[in-house]
């Protein structure tokens, strides 16, 4: 395994071919192109990680440069390359993309506002400021410090605007208002914009200068929304590993997961610290963003400058790998591209080049199209622990969305042992038309069902079934398992044998074990405590230990034991548990009317094949 890990992600530079590049306007992107079209010197630094061997470099700038005198004698990789295609739908920023890298896809794009922000986010601003607004409308920020800039340097009312990306943008002169009275307003505007106003960040904009020549300063400072689970960050702090952060990704990830901090002011000082870190005795990660790439020349569609800097990232890319101990692994990736060829000023959807070198890596291959940024977190994570991380779904709301709807509280499941692929598809078909929470099916299907589903149906499944004494190694094991093909709800059986013996410790340390397992990978946890074999104190008791263990729900009953749910279970659990915990029902509800029994007793999720 490896030691130290170097993540470094060249903000913004994609290579182009998305496969849905033309549902973001996106469609002939490609910023690497873009770059090398304004290049006549090689990067044999990059060129030996394999940057110009990678799946789909065809674009005719690519293509020229390649046939150019400078790159015929270029050296061949060293280690292992590629290309990674984006997975969450939510959008194309860098928040976005940094989550992805983490671990955490995205379902549902974060907040936009292409008519500027509404009345009461103005409202706040002004309030949290005691300052008037300008402009309110998507905007480049250098135009926007241009067109604004004398009234704000005249008026102090602050420079407000927003982009293709869900970013709600602050600019003001460092002279008018001070450093700390702007990050102050970001902070409370970040505390505000919640629920459908999550915006991926709340981004300060110092500038300074006189009116005619202002100039962004390098104080900008980003204040992101938390990503929704856990990222490869708190898998590995947890675990004891140093997680040190270089430029803006502590911003990013709004400081959770990191034991240390380096922000920088750019490329140069970010690189600095990566030199320094090289020579350092540390145990992790590294991870850093290298963003003069995207804000200063990306988004400006300076492709001379956007050369230059990753010439000088080239250069620099040549001592790093000569400092790399035996024990390192390096990786280079980006999150997103900005290509500075087209009109667009915005970010471009496109794939990104994965460039991996060192521990375990050091043999020359071509790893072809990946699809999910997550594939990083994977190696990072495996190449320090040997374990596995995938993160495929995000956090959920577990409410019904329906109260009227008793479909929406259901479970649709399908257990049988005879169950085919065939019999599965169907079941999601059917669960999708009734708008149920969930598909319950067999482990065997998870993977399949999950790459049919495509999101369309959270995917639950079953762990210890039906009689629950498998040892809990096992059940660790299947659970991880089970979630790592695609499942984000896990059923598991408690240890009955063991609660009539009175273990309840064993029963409880079980649960715990599995409700890591679970969480640590982002999915929920539902623990089956098969009802009809125990008693009221058992019944009693085996709510506590589910609360204690953080487990989401508590469940009845298999359904292939003596009996299924009873409403004096649900009622009976209900007085026993807080708010934190919900009950499913399951066993034996074939009927509406029997379903809305148990959710009148206090169930919010109900387990059936037939209803």
């Amino acid at each position: 395994m490896a030691k130290r890990v170097f993540l470094i992600i060249l903000d913004s530079l994609g290579c182009g071919n998305a496969p849905d590049a033309s549902a973001f306007g996106d469609q002939g992107s490609n910023t690497l192109a873009a770059v090398l079209s304004a290049s006549d010197k090689p990067f044999p630094n990059l060129s030996s990680m394999g940057l110009f061997d990678i799946d789909g470099n065809s674009d005719p700038r690519i293509l020229e440069y390649l046939s150019k005198d400078p790159q015929a004698g270029r050296p061949a990789p060293i280690g292992a390359y590629g290309r990674l295609r984006e997975e969450s739908s939510g959008g194309k920023d860098s928040t976005i993309g940094h989550w992805e890298i983490a671990g955490v896809v995205s379902e549902d794009p974060q907040p936009t506002y292409p008519d500027g922000f509404p009345s009461y986010v103005v409202d706040k601003l002004k309030e949290v400021s005691g300052r008037g607004v300008l402009c309110n409308l998507p905007y480049s920020g250098t135009q926007a410090i241009e067109d604004y800039g004398e009234e704000h340097f005249s008026s102090g009312d602050l420079i407000l605007y927003t982009s293709a990306d869900s970013v709600l943008q602050i600019a003001a002169h460092e002279e008018i208002v001070p450093l700390d009275e702007l990050y102050r307003i970001c902070r409370e505007m970040r505390t505000f914009m919640t629920g459908k106003d999550a915006v991926g960040r709340i981004i300060a904009r110092p500038f300074t200068g006189t009116p005619g020549s202002f100039t962004r300063t390098a104080n900008r400072h980003d204040f992101a929304v938390e990503a929704p689970s856990a990222t490869m960050m708190d898998h590995l702090k947890a675990k004891g590993f140093d997680v040190i952060s270089v430029g803006k990704i502590y911003d990013l990830f709004a400081g959770r997961g990191f034991t240390e901090t380096n922000p920088t002011k750019g490329n140069s000082e970010g690189i600095a610290k990566i030199r320094e870190y090289l020579d350092k005795d540390f145990t992790g990660l590294l991870f850093a963003n290298l963003v003069d790439f995207d804000m200063l020349y990306g988004h400006r569609n300076n492709i001379e400058g956007y050369n230059e800097a990753l010439h000088e990232f080239d250069d620099a890319l040549g001592d790093i790998l000569e400092s790399l101990k035996e024990d390192d692994l390096l990786i280079i990736s980006a999150d997103h591209g900005c290509d500075p060829s087209t009109v667009s000023t915005d970010h471009s959807r496109e794939q990104v080049p994965l460039l991996i070198y060192g521990k375990g890596y050091s043999t020359p291959r071509n790893l072809g199209s990946i699809t999910g940024f997550s594939y990083i977190s994977q190696v990072v994570v495996n190449a320090l622990s040997g374990a596995r991380f995938e993160k495929r779904f995000p956090e959920r709301d577990l409410d019904p969305s329906d109260p009227d709807d008793v479909m929406t509280y259901v479970d649709l499941t399908n257990l049988k042992v005879t169950a085919t692929e065939d019999d599965i598809k169907a079941l999601i078909d059917r669960a999708i038309a009734s708008k149920t929470m969930s598909v319950c099916i067999p482990p065997c299907y998870v993977r399949s069902a999950y790459d049919y589903a495509r999101g369309r149906i959270p995917i639950c499944t079953v762990i210890g079934f039906p009689n629950g004494y498998n040892t809990t190694s096992v059940k660790v094991t299947e659970a991880k398992d089970a979630v790592d093909n695609g499942a984000c709800e896990i059923d598991m059986v408690i240890n009955v044998a063991f609660v009539k013996a009175g273990k309840m410790k064993e029963v409880e340390d079980e649960v715990k074990a599995i409700a890591g397992a679970v969480h640590e990978k982002g999915a929920i946890l539902k623990v089956i405590i098969e009802a009809c074999l125990l008693t009221e104190e058992e019944k009693v008791a085996l709510c506590g230990i589910v609360e204690r263990c953080g487990a989401e729900y508590i469940k009845t009953s298999t359904g292939f034991s003596t009996g299924g749910a009873t409403v004096e279970d649900v009622a009976l659990m209900r007085a026993n548990l807080s708010s934190s915990v919900r009950i499913k029902a399951a066993g034996g509800i074939r009927s509406p009317e029997a379903a809305r029994a148990m959710i009148d007793a206090g169930a919010t999720r109900i387990g059936a094949s037939g209803l």
